[in-house]
């Protein structure tokens, strides 16, 4: 079931997915818990193997509209000085000058331009994304995981999304060729995101 729209719904109906008014009551203002919410990455190395990381620092609101999904809108900053790929000389690299200059962009940030329901748990949410004060636009999928009350009152709602970028199109150019030909870094960039929110209103 959808968080917008139950499955045999959209099954019988054509055009926008159906709305279950069963989910009415996830209409709100939600908050990303940080502790249970991961924005992440993967990167190509030296053509052969892949290296991972996310950032540890962010915060983020979303809006979940159940009658009119198209109204829903999501709000990410992120502290790029929080990079985490497990090995603090790489860290130390991606902070300079030749990647995120985080000394003089300090904040990655993200801002939704439109929210669509594909039917069943999955969605599409395109906004603005800004690195090193370049905007360009961002397309992520998600798929709704569902949602609960935890054992401390708390309403949650849960999603997986996946997006690509070419990291060149933000000014991120840094590289190294090798001698058996390509590249050190891989100028496509996965991201994946384990979302867990909040509901606050």
């Amino acid at each position: 079931m959808g968080i917008f729209g139950s499955k045999k719904d959209d099954q019988a109906t054509t055009g926008a997915a159906a709305v279950n008014p069963d989910l009415a009551a996830l209409t709100g203002e939600y908050t990303l818990d940080p502790a249970h919410t991961t924005i992440g990455f993967v990167a190509r190395h030296a053509m052969v193997t892949n290296v991972k990381g996310q950032f540890r620092d962010f915060t983020g609101t979303l809006h979940l509209d159940g009658s009119d999904p198209a109204a829903s809108t999501a709000v990410i900053d992120v502290t790029m000085d929080s990079i985490d790929t497990g090995n603090a000389d790489r860290d130390g690299h991606l902070k300079s000058a030749d990647f995120f200059k985080t000394d003089e962009f300090p904040a990655m940030t993200f801002r939704s331009t439109k929210a669509e329901a594909l039917g069943g748990d999955d969605y599409r949410i395109t906004g603005d994304l800004s690195i090193l004060g370049v905007t360009k636009p961002l397309t992520i999928d998600l798929e709704f995981n569902g949602a609960a009350k935890d054992p401390f009152g708390n309403e949650r709602v849960g999603f997986e999304g996946k997006a690509e970028i070419v990291r060149s199109d933000w000014g991120l150019t840094w590289n190294a060729a090798l001698e058996t030909g390509g590249f050190l870094v891989s100028d496509k960039i996965k991201l994946n995101f384990d979302i867990s929110a909040i509901k606050s209103a």
